[in-house]
């Protein structure tokens, strides 16, 4: 009898009266019950209606039939050999796999960023699902893709249990875009197209080269930017625009000499070190990017910048700064447009 009644303690603190029979002690009983069932299916309705939690999507991975292993930088997946469902989270990853015969179904893009000239009217049909930093995870569930190729090893977990998921190796400073090719397209099965891409490259510098003849030893080419929160850029040889200069052969100013990616926020009484014999100047092509051009232009320091009496500051796109076969071959285009069909010629330092 005294385990019975320490049992019913709690029942006496809710429901006070009189525990002298039984019959009084089982109607308490029944009534705590009923409470406890009535919290916890309100709690079941409130769940139902909240939405999804990303980070609870969790559990065994689906199996994956006639794959082939690959290695990455989170560990090893088993990738589908003809992969017809693709989701990239970044958009040079995109770009590439679109170069390499591949339309993802979705993928990320750069918030107030207007996309590259060369993705416009590319990528219409294909789902945006956020930014890199912080991808849709419930949109891709719904997506039912059957690879997702990821540039950092954010959500990997959540990622691995809605499809196969491989972690490109992107550092920063990032690999050359030739090692990005190769990795994509090592992880696509599209090896060999990938390597086609690379001596198509190889060829349009060789051409290059000899149309620019004795030139291009002599010809300094500089690259900078400007955006509204970073200031001036300029950018180095290890830079993707600034490795494609090299590959030709042609001299920088010696600002842009060596092997780092780009400095950014060079102050306004360092512009004359963007100087040379033509200065490319990119655009990430925001509004307020072409406000800082423009003001940047009233600067008494610009109208002393040589290449700028002369007349031989080349506007160009963002495609300058990004790391995709397509962008590179983009730069490829404006050096044959502007090196070799300019009406002037460069004069012996």
């Amino acid at each position: 009898m005294g385990s019975i009644q320490v049992s019913l303690l709690p029942c006496k603190e809710l429901f006070p009266g009189n525990f002298k029979t039984w019959k009084a002690a089982i109607v308490c009983l029944h009534r705590f019950l009923c409470l406890l069932c009535l919290g916890f299916f309100a709690v079941i309705l409130i769940s139902a209606c909240n939405p999804i939690d990303n980070t609870s999507i969790t559990g065994p991975k689906p199996p994956i039939q006639d794959c082939r292993i690959v290695q990455h930088l989170m560990g090893s997946t088993c990738v589908p050999r003809n992969p017809q469902r693709v989701v990239t989270l970044r958009l040079d990853t995109l770009a590439n796999s679109l170069a390499l015969g591949v339309r993802p179904i979705a993928s990320v893009y750069a918030p107030g960023f207007p996309l590259p000239t060369y993705l416009r009217g590319r990528v219409d049909a294909i789902e945006a699902i956020g930014n890199a930093d912080a991808p849709n995870l419930e949109k891709i569930l719904q997506l039912k893709p059957d690879l997702i190729v990821a540039s950092s090893g954010n959500f990997y977990e959540q990622l691995s249990y809605i499809a196969p998921t491989v972690v490109l190796n992107i550092p920063y400073p990032p690999p050359s875009w030739q090692e990005q090719l190769r990795e994509i397209a090592r992880v696509l099965g599209k090896e060999e197209m990938g390597q086609q891409s690379i001596e198509r490259y190889w060829q349009r510098i060789e051409n290059l080269k000899q149309a620019l003849g004795e030139r291009r030893k002599t010809m300094r080419v500089s690259i900078a930017n400007t955006a509204s929160e970073y200031g001036i850029w300029s950018y180095g040889e290890k830079h993707f625009s600034g490795s494609i200069l090299k590959d030709i052969g042609l001299e920088r100013p010696e600002s842009q000499r060596g092997e780092f990616f780009y400095i950014e926020n060079i102050s306004k009484e360092k512009m004359l070190d963007l100087d040379g014999d033509v200065l490319f100047f990119t655009s990430w092509g925001r509004e307020e990017d072409k406000k800082t051009l423009e003001k940047l232009k009233q600067s008494p320091l610009w109208k002393h910048l040589k290449v700028f009496q002369r007349d031989r500051v080349y506007s160009v796109g963002s495609h300058w700064h990004n790391a995709d076969v397509s962008a590179i071959n983009a730069i490829l285009d404006d050096l044959e447009k502007y090196l070799l069909n300019a009406p002037w010629a460069i004069a012996p330092r």
